[in-house]
């Protein structure tokens, strides 16, 4: 009889954790539904969305990817990137001014856009550590402060005290920067970075997937055969079926005659937020990124144990800082324009919306979440207008929907992380509870 009663409790403990994976994910799960509908209802072709998707997803990575670090550090969802995107504009009408142009002109931005990033960094960090536990109002805040005097360089100082005479640039009275900069110019760096190398985005799927499922392999069989820690095995099934599956869909659109395969992916592009998703994982790894899970947790342990606590949250600071102005940079490359007074004032909610959808709380971040949530961000921005429109027969409302999806995303997933968080601290309370 104590068998089949050991055959229950093992059945019940797999399900029970199933029970517990679902309900820890509700809201990707829940915005998955939401996306999977949407695209249904809107009826555009398959090519269109991940044409879209792939192009939203490269140009905004950087931007969401920002915000990890904060949030395990315990500054909560940095509305402040706002700041570090003034600092990547800043870098760009600087290298437009002198026409560098090209990839060198893209670099060279990066360079300029550094130091200022690090400046505004550090002054945004002083702020938020006179303000502690108002970490999110008060970033926000800093970021309405920060446009204002933004605007007030390039209205009243550019021209000015700041002497600029390019024509293409400075406005018909010779003071103030132009609302709009063309950077598709032989002087500007549309596509500097997404030019430089494409591939066809399925065959790097496939590629991408046999790795995958190797180095999962290889990884599964020598955690069991060394007998070190736990082995998963729920984990590495779901995630190689997933990797099967990516790699079947993905052979199956290069043999067939859909549009889908001559969908491109740029490769450069895609190293680059390759190389901050890795940089986030092992900066983890080190001192510092254990001294950002503590002061996350608890910063008064953090300061017993000897935490110089402001200093970290400086430097956690300047580093979403310095990504958020790459990532602006990395964005207006690919936009082609910049909108001198308004290309910065989304990003914040938009990266904020996108990393909260992927599962992330104010109190807990990964860069799989920033990414995850960014495609279901984005595939909702896509399809919704259209979806809108189709089920109502009202373009405005379609418009209207793109709208919700922006603002009250936010609403919504926080909502939901709250309801998460009081049903695991009850669950805990049981579990410490049970005999």
């Amino acid at each position: 009889m104590a068998e089949p009663n050991q055959t229950k409790t093992t059945q019940i403990s797999l399900s029970t954790k199933i029970k517990r994976l679902a309900f820890d994910n509700s809201v990707p799960i829940l915005f998955i539904i939401i996306c999977l509908l949407g695209v249904y209802f809107s009826q555009l072709p398959a090519v269109f969305i991940v044409n879209q998707l792939l192009t939203r997803i490269t140009r905004n990575s950087f931007l969401v990817l920002a915000l990890v670090i904060p949030v395990i550090a315990g500054l909560g969802l940095n509305f402040g990137i706002v700041i570090g995107a003034m600092a990547g504009q800043f870098a760009i009408l600087i290298v437009t001014h002198y026409k560098v142009a090209g990839f060198n002109g893209f670099m060279l931005s990066l360079l300029l856009s550094t130091p200022i990033a690090i400046l505004f960094g550090i002054l945004t960090a002083m702020l938020l550590n006179r303000t502690k536990g108002q970490e999110m109002i008060t970033s926000m805040i800093a970021g309405f402060f920060a446009n204002g005097v933004y605007q007030f360089i390039l209205l009243f100082l550019v021209g000015t005290l700041i002497p600029m005479k390019n024509p293409d640039m400075i406005l018909s009275r010779g003071i103030g920067i132009r609302n709009t900069i063309d950077l598709a110019t032989k002087t500007g760096i549309k596509y500097a970075l997404d030019d430089v190398l494409k591939y066809p985005f399925f065959e790097v799927l496939v590629v991408a997937a046999i790795v995958g499922i190797i180095a999962l392999s290889i990884n599964y069989f020598l955690k069991k055969k060394k007998g070190s820690g736990e082995v998963d095995n729920f984990k590495f099934v779901t995630l190689f079926i997933l990797m099967a599956l990516v790699m079947g869909t993905s052979i199956w659109v290069l043999n067939s005659n859909t549009l889908l395969k001559t969908v491109k992916l740029p490769i450069v592009t895609v190293l680059f937020i390759t190389v901050i998703w890795v940089f986030n994982e092992l900066i983890m790894k080190t001192k510092l990124g254990q001294d950002f899970r503590t002061i996350g947790h608890d910063m008064e342990i953090a300061k017993i144990s000897g935490i110089n606590v402001d200093k970290t949250r400086t430097i956690a600071m300047i580093i979403s800082t310095v990504l958020a102005a790459w990532g602006q940079i990395i964005f207006l490359q690919n936009i082609g324009t910049l909108s001198t007074y308004g290309a910065h004032v989304q990003i914040a909610t938009f990266s904020i919306a996108s990393i909260l959808l992927g599962g992330a709380s104010v109190t807990k971040a990964t860069s799989g979440q920033a990414i995850i949530g960014l495609i279901l961000f984005h595939t909702l921005f896509i399809v919704s207008p259209k979806a809108g429109n189709n089920l109502f027969g009202d373009a405005q409302i379609g418009e209207f929907f793109r709208a919700f999806i922006s603002y009250g995303v936010i609403g919504v997933a926080l909502g939901l992380h709250a309801w998460n968080k009081r049903v695991q601290a009850m669950r805990k309370h049981l579990d410490t509870d049970a005999p």
